[in-house]
């Protein structure tokens, strides 16, 4: 409604045909004047057969007519009356009814009452839940207007000049085109005209700005109904319309509510879900959102724990959401992702201090408002026209995550207080979903970093393989895994290779992971052969998962592996696998092959009285191995055989680096976000020449010692590595001597140069050495401490037919007597 123009501004009603309440019309002395056929069908009496005469024919018993007139005087002060009465049906039978009586005035002063009746029964049963019953029920007031055949308005009451500002003798006499110039009258007429020739009842939905709240949109409901003569005939018709601006908003609050529960929170992504939040309040609620979330928020770190203390540093934000009615919001001066700094006298300051929402419905843009403290805020709020603005901080119990802001620039009317506790219930549901996304993202994160940091950083290969390495970790909906792989030097140049995969995801599936890489690494110290590694890790897993305290979390830890040992000297390499998929072999034609290898019970599932099998390969110079997880060769939408085509086919490039090759394999993972991790360990294997190892037998006599010593001598002395051999003169001689003594004959020395110098005495006992401490009285019992202080580390390991002892020195280390000086 404009100043000019006390009509209020209607938009084009919508009819639709619906059964009604119904409706009598009755004259000062108590006569029925008019019927409807809803009247008819309520209390079965035709409009030939009541109209005309008194209205006590349906009342159950004869009134009192002083009673009665009483009654309608009382009605005539009040304006009308509303309860619950007994009425007569045709039949006899008696309804209780809700009743209402309106006073209706016409031109020369004269009254009309127009009395509304429904069967409670009727209404207990669910049959009548439109806008306008369910307002006659509570007694909402309702506007009245009785039209004749040619449309023009004859009685109307007091309450419609509330509805549409329209004074009485402005209406009375007049048509709709001639007394509400502003309205959709040739629609509304064809309404009211159609309900005249046909009878029916008919409603129709608007929306009004009444005189008494000029600046707040309401939502009415108007019914139409044929009022019937004596003979049947259209006497004319009435409206009665109801503000159900209540119920529209309601409904129009649970219905964007509804959407915030299915569009809010779809991911555990921070960022996404703040977009969401902004997407679900525009247009629904507001022309333009944006939502800043505090800077840490994204990264999963504690956001702003005290209001109130916050600023004892500047708060800084970053823009999350953003969402406009406009093509390029041009609203915002920054974009998603970009860095926001709030002033501090604006009231986005005010809000994270008290924590409590700001609404402005009109929005000072006056010289010296707070917007000028904000320079790139107030040219675009000037420039777009922003004119209403809420603020709502998102925060939970103990926690600011950020703020949301909703304006509206091109719908014309002010937030109110309804709309704000609105905002307030979608920022609350956004909050609990980011939360939710944060802690998300923190543990993500945690998980993440702590399987990286239990990852190997370098691979440490030695002269038998060289190796590279990739691993992109699960989606954000997922989580990281449990993937972890190794390269373990062992003795005598040999390398152990080792990839596995733990059963779930997040933090818990990392922690494990660490603790079965750090059991493998123990294990693999051992020496142990892979079948029998495998079957002492599952022993492992099924002990932790007996140590868990979660009963559930335990019937779920398992884990896969695979193991193996490649020896440069043999070219042998010997794999064992429980549950994981079989390496790759790439020979130096490309030509690709996956090993028939036994498959292995998963680890965990306790199934350790099957035995872990191993097989033994031989790889020619320079052959490629491919270790993998199940993530890189499965998804969803395809069969493993289908991945594991696609892999080998990414192989078969034997001259590209390991680090291309890691890269082009990785390619063919589908460009989708993988449901599990992708990890991959690529190994080139290199063979040590016969000038690199000298070996020989021995007599299992005492004067095998000298000759160990003579032949040590000898073959150091050929790689130039005079300076060692006082040390290793002794470290064989010890090593022969405890054979000879402990063990059985025959007896094998062998050395090999690599990066360290590897000394090996094999013999056919199964009496393992054991470090001892001599006392000052013992003769024997310090052989292997003098050993240990000599080498870089020693050790042995149990073969198919003994032992063999091994120790190991520096290829630069100086001799002993010169360490001692």
């Amino acid at each position: 409604m404009t100043s000019t123009d006390q009509t209020a501004h209607i938009e084009p009603p919508k009819p639709r045909e619906i059964s009604d309440a119904a409706i009598a019309m009755i004259d000062e002395q108590g006569t029925v004047v008019g019927w409807t056929q809803a009247a008819q069908q309520l209390v079965g009496y035709s409009a030939g057969e009541v109209v005309g005469r008194s209205a006590t024919l349906v009342l159950p018993s004869s009134q009192d007519p002083l009673r009665v007139a009483e009654f309608a005087e009382q009605c005539r002060a009040q304006g009308g009356w509303s309860g619950t009465a007994p009425v007569r049906h045709r039949d006899g039978r008696i309804l209780n009814v809700s009743l209402r009586i309106s006073l209706l005035r016409g031109q020369d002063a004269t009254l009309r009452w127009l009395v509304s009746l429904t069967d409670i029964g009727a209404l207990s049963s669910g049959m009548l839940n439109g806008s306008v019953r369910e307002s006659l029920l509570i007694h909402a007031p309702i506007g009245i207007v009785v039209r004749d055949p040619q449309l023009r308005c004859t009685w109307v009451n007091d309450d419609m000049e509330r509805h549409d500002g329209i004074p009485r003798d402005r209406r009375l006499g007049r048509r709709p085109t001639e007394s509400m110039p502003s309205f959709e009258t040739e629609a509304l007429e064809a309404a009211l005209r159609q309900v005249l020739e046909c009878g029916i009842t008919m409603v129709h939905e608007y929306r009004a700005w009444p005189p008494e709240d000029p600046r707040r949109e309401h939502a009415f409901a108007a019914s139409f109904f044929c009022l019937q003569d004596a003979d049947g005939q259209a006497l004319g018709v009435c409206s009665m319309s109801v503000d159900v601006t209540g119920g529209q908003r309601a409904r129009e609050r649970l219905a964007i509510l509804s959407q915030a529960g299915t569009r809010i929170g779809s991911t555990l992504d921070v960022v996404q879900t703040g977009q969401e939040l902004a997407d679900v309040a525009v247009p629904l609620l507001a022309d333009y959102a944006i939502v800043d979330l505090a800077e840490s928020v994204p990264l999963g770190k504690e956001p702003y724990a005290r209001l109130d203390t916050m600023y004892d540093h500047a708060p800084v934000f970053r823009r999350a959401g953003l969402a406009s009615i406009h093509r390029g919001i041009p609203e915002s001066p920054w974009a998603r992702g970009e860095t926001v700094f709030l002033s501090p006298n604006s009231p986005f300051s005010s809000v994270l201090c008290t924590g409590r929402s700001h609404l402005e419905p009109v929005l000072d843009t006056s010289p010296g408002a707070w917007i000028d403290h904000d320079p790139a805020r107030a040219q675009k709020i000037r420039e777009n026209g922003v004119h209403s603005l809420m603020v709502v901080p998102i925060r939970t119990q103990r926690s600011v995550l950020g703020l949301a802001l909703f304006a509206r620039t091109d719908d014309p009317v002010p937030f109110q207080e309804d709309d704000l506790l609105l905002a307030e219930e979608l920022v609350t549901r956004a909050a609990l979903s980011l939360d939710n996304a944060r802690q998300y993202a923190r543990e993500h994160t945690a998980a993440l970093a702590l399987q990286r940091n239990l990852l190997p950083h370098r691979l440490m290969g030695g002269v038998a393989v060289e190796a590279a390495s990739r691993y992109l970790p699960a989606d954000t909906d997922a989580g990281v895994g449990g993937d972890w792989f190794d390269v373990i030097p062992l003795s005598g140049a040999r390398v152990a290779l080792v990839i596995g995969d733990v059963v779930g995801h997040g933090i818990d599936a990392a922690a494990t992971m660490g603790r079965l890489r750090t059991a493998v690494r123990t294990l693999a110290d051992l020496d142990l052969p892979p079948d029998e590694l495998l079957s002492h890790l599952d022993d492992s897993v099924r002990r932790l998962a007996e140590e868990d305290d979660d009963p559930d979390q335990a019937s779920t830890m398992g884990a896969t592996c695979l193991y193996a040992v490649y020896d440069p000297a043999t070219r042998q390499c010997t794999m064992a696998r429980a549950g994981h998929p079989p390496p790759a072999i790439v020979d130096a034609q490309g030509q690709v092959t996956f090993p028939d290898l036994p498959t292995g019970a998963p680890l965990g599932l306790g199934l350790g009285l099957v035995p872990f099998d191993a097989v033994e390969v031989e790889l020619p110079e320079g052959s490629l191995l491919a270790f993998y997880t199940d993530g890189l060769v499965e998804s969803r939408d395809e069969d493993i055989d289908v991945g594991m085509h696609r892999l080998g086919t990414a192989l078969a490039r034997p001259d590209q680096s390991l680090e291309d090759l890691c890269s082009s394999v990785m390619e063919t993972v589908p460009t989708q976000a993988p449901s599990d991790d992708v990890t991959l360990l690529l190994v080139r294997t290199h063979t040590l020449n016969a000038a690199q190892i000298a070996s020989g037998d021995l007599p299992a006599e005492p004067t095998a010692a000298r000759t160990a010593r003579q032949l040590a001598a000898r073959q150091l002395s050929e790689w130039g590595l005079e300076h060692l051999v006082p040390d290793t003169e002794l470290i064989v001689s010890e090593l022969v001597t405890n054979a000879i003594r402990h063990g059985a004959g025959p007896i094998r020395l062998r050395l090999i140069q690599h990066q360290v110098l590897t000394c090996e005495v094999f013999d056919s006992g199964t009496c393992y050495p054991r470090l001892r401490h001599g006392r000052t009285v013992d003769e024997n019992g310090r052989g292997l401490l003098m050993v240990a202080q000599l080498a870089r580390r020693w050790g042995f390991r149990p073969t198919t037919c003994g032992k063999l002892v091994w120790v190991e020195q520096d290829l630069s280390s100086a001799p002993s007597h010169a360490r001692s000086s």
